[in-house]
């Protein structure tokens, strides 16, 4: 027999679920389902919560970006016995 669990959600995220679920062909409901079934298999919870894009921290990556197109970059290492040896030096 089926139960019925309640959850609380923003309408943003319930809609970008239910259109992620329609686009895999599945309902909102058999999506959770199979994600709940997912972790009783595995006993594995997977959670991804991106970091915002700081106005810092899009500098520094402005920044990284130009000094790789200057060539303003350390050599590649194809072992780590390579950049030790790099580092050491």
């Amino acid at each position: 027999m089926n139960k019925v669990i309640t959850i609380k959600t923003d309408a943003a995220t319930k809609k970008a679920a239910q259109e992620l679920a329609q686009e895999l062909g599945l309902t909102l409901n058999s999506l959770i389902n199979s994600y709940l079934k997912q972790v009783i298999v595995t006993r594995h919870v997977e959670l991804y919560a991106p970091e915002p894009v700081t106005p810092k921290l899009e500098k520094l990556l402005e920044e990284a970006e130009e000094s790789i197109k200057k060539g303003e970059v350390g050599p590649e290492f194809d072992d780590v016995d390579d950049f030790i040896n790099d580092l050491r030096s």
